[in-house]
């Protein structure tokens, strides 16, 4: 029974809504009655204001815009607008008398300026029209006489009205000339003036952007939006009289620019002309009479001109990042391999690198170094064409092709997606890069995603950030010791004479520790340095790999700078010192339960060069970290080679300070 009354209650309530806004007009309030409009003010539709002393101005309300109709098809001022009809819906007169009453008193409504007023306004409403007649000034009070619009009673009502009512036409017209909003825009089409004739054409996608003609390419929503925003900023200056309107003079028959915006159900066409003067060019709306001058900036210009360059994407190759479930480097003469990402190990990132060898032998896998990877996928995210000539073909063909290097590619990087693939593009995809090396123009490179026709001019400097070498992906951490692991004893021992720079060793059943070191006795940088020997020799990092493969004799990779003693560039260093470092695992009993760690190590190279190799770890030859240069310094350098200043032995008793030798005989 409830149900059945609600629902009928809903009924009546919806018929009665749909009633009172079809049927009735909602009345302003009018507490004191002194409203010179009656409710039909609450919905006034058009505005028809006619001066005594200039031509007529027509309004209208089209959805939830005013437009000027008269005398030119344009946008009108909404505040303009809303305080005309905010000042009709509110008006009250002060006094006020019946029309009828006149003939008694001897005066007519020409008395009161009401035959040939200076004003008049006609409005529609519903459906219906009203006029309303503003005439002279009161003699005291600087008031205005109105007649009413059933023209029945005259009232004297504030200097408001006319302020309101003779607004300017410059002041009711919108300066504006786009009104579709950056984010209401579809698409965005320009066409040039013969004899280029020119047509591009942009459509959003989604929150994408991308070139339609004159090529199927990814556009800069960046790009594309700002010049949006540019092109809605743009305003009209100075509306032609329609006498002195001839658009083939203001170059309107075969403009400069066509410009569209499309939004929704909405298409506006600005036609750009002639100049008419520094700056101003002449310009109308397609499909609307008025003629007007607008002030263009010059960047808006120059990407107009340009726009298949000026709007397309800069960056060559569009994927996410995080999106990446391997990826593969190759180069000529070099093997291939490539980077996985493993499951992430509470929420931390990882990387593995499998490198194939030769042909018959198993992939092997070692642990890659995150960051490097994370620094490389970034920078292929943001690899750019150049400023100058970047976008260098749409179309190339094979001789080109092969003049740019890629009928040998000097690097070509694979990235596998896990979406993007597909007809719902969330399947797994893979894109390819290749990069090209002129023979004759080593420091430029080109690139070209293998899927696109499209090939760019590039930074060759990509080529340094993702070099074909396994060794540079492998994780830098070489070693980290447990929490459980004891450093024993570490000693440093010069091969060349055999010579011991450093011993030092842990007290029976305890590690090294900095706190002991502390407590030792001897020069604080010493201690220092082996404090932080310490902990280099904990967790033992490479600042980069020089070579795959240890030598027992010498240090021998790419990358190796000049021999001292020969200057040569590659030329093998030999090993200079020996780092033995015994390690004690937990529950371990002196020496005998521990293992040594050894490091052979060059002598120091340049100010920031020491090279190190080891046969653990599969074998290595690595450069190691400034914090482990300094420290090894202090003991191979500073002490057994320094001479130090040559002391001066004390003067004689009595002699001077600087008394020449006596001559002999």
């Amino acid at each position: 029974m409830r149900t059945k009354i609600t629902l009928v209650l809903l009924f009546l309530n919806v018929v009665l809504f749909f009633y009172i806004t079809k049927f009735e007009t909602i009345p302003l309030p009018d507490a004191n009655g002194k409203r010179v409009i009656g409710p039909e003010s609450a919905a006034i539709d058009s505005l028809t204001r006619t001066l005594s002393t200039g031509p007529a101005l027509r309004l209208e309300k089209r959805g939830d815009a005013w437009w000027l109709t008269q005398p030119y098809d344009w946008p009108a001022n909404p505040n303009a607008v809303a305080s005309i009809i905010n000042e009709l819906q509110f008006l009250e007169h002060e006094t006020s008398f019946a029309v009828k009453d006149l003939a008694k008193s001897g005066q007519s409504l020409a008395d009161y300026g009401l035959v040939q007023p200076a004003v008049t306004l006609v409005f529609t409403s519903a459906g219906k029209s009203y006029t309303l007649r503003v005439g002279d000034k009161t003699t005291i009070g600087s008031r205005l006489y109105v007649l009413s619009p059933d023209g029945q009673t005259i009232h004297v009502v504030g200097r408001s009205l006319a302020d309101s009512l003779g607004r300017s036409l410059e002041d009711i017209r919108s300066d504006s000339i786009f009104t579709v909003p950056v984010f209401e825009v579809r698409s965005l089409s320009l066409q040039t003036a013969a004899p280029a004739n020119l047509k591009v054409r942009l459509r959003r996608d989604g929150a994408r952007w991308a070139f339609e003609a004159p090529i199927l390419a990814r556009a800069s929503k960046a790009g594309v939006e700002v010049t949006i925003n540019a092109l809605n900023a743009l305003k009209a200056k100075k509306f032609l009289e329609p006498a002195d309107t001839k658009l083939e003079q203001a170059g309107l028959e075969t403009p400069v620019f066509r410009v569209t915006l499309e939004g929704n159900a909405r298409r506006e066409t600005l036609l750009f002309g002639a100049a008419a003067g520094p700056g101003e060019y002449y310009a109308k709306i397609e499909n609307k009479t008025a003629v007007f001058t607008v002030a263009a900036p010059q960047p808006l210009l120059d990407v107009l001109r340009r726009m298949q360059e000026a709007l397309r994407d800069p960056r060559v190759v569009d994927f996410d990042p995080h999106g990446v479930t391997s990826l593969s480097i190759t180069a000529p003469t070099q093997s291939e391999f490539s980077l996985q990402r493993l499951e992430a190990s509470q929420g931390a990132e990882s990387w593995q690198l499998i490198s194939r060898g030769t042909s018959g032998q198993a992939p092997q896998t070692m642990p890659a170094d995150t960051t490097l990877v994370q620094e490389l996928l970034q920078k292929l995210h943001l690899l750019t064409v150049l400023k100058d000539r970047g976008f260098l073909s749409d179309a190339p063909s094979a001789t080109e092709l092969e003049n740019w290097g890629f009928n040998r590619p000097e690097r070509e990087i694979t990235l596998n997606l896990n979406t993007g693939g597909g007809p719902h593009g969330t399947d797994a995809s893979s894109l390819t890069l290749q990069i090209g090396v002129a023979p004759d123009q080593r420091d430029v490179a080109y690139a070209r995603v293998t899927n696109a026709p499209y090939v760019y001019r590039i930074d060759s400097a990509l080529l340094s950030d993702a070099p074909a070498l396994t060794r540079h992906y492998r994780q830098r951490t070489l070693r980290e010791l447990p929490a459980g692991a004891r450093i024993g004893g570490l000693k440093l021992t010069d091969l060349t004479n055999n010579q011991v720079l450093l011993e030092k060793n842990a007290p029976v059943d305890t590690g090294l520790t900095a706190e002991q070191i502390a407590k030792d006795p001897g020069p604080e940088p010493h201690k220092k340095a082996l404090t932080a020997l310490l902990t280099e020799v904990r967790i033992l990092r490479a600042k980069r790999y020089i070579a795959d493969i240890f030598t027992p004799d010498h240090a021998e990779g790419s990358g190796m700078p000049a021999d001292p003693a020969t200057k040569e560039v590659g030329n093998p260093h030999p090993w200079k010192y020996r780092l033995d470092v015994l390690l004690t695992l937990e529950g371990g009993t002196g020496a005998a339960a521990g293992t040594t760690s050894t490091l052979l190590l060059t002598e120091r190279i340049g100010g920031t060069t020491q090279f190190a190799g080891t046969a653990e770890f599969g074998g290595v030859v690595f450069e190691i970290t400034q914090a482990m240069l300094d420290a090894l310094f202090t003991f191979t350098y500073s002490e057994h080679h320094d001479p130090g200043a040559t002391p001066t032995p004390p003067p004689a008793t009595g002699a001077p300070k600087s008394a020449e030798p006596a001559p002999k005989g």
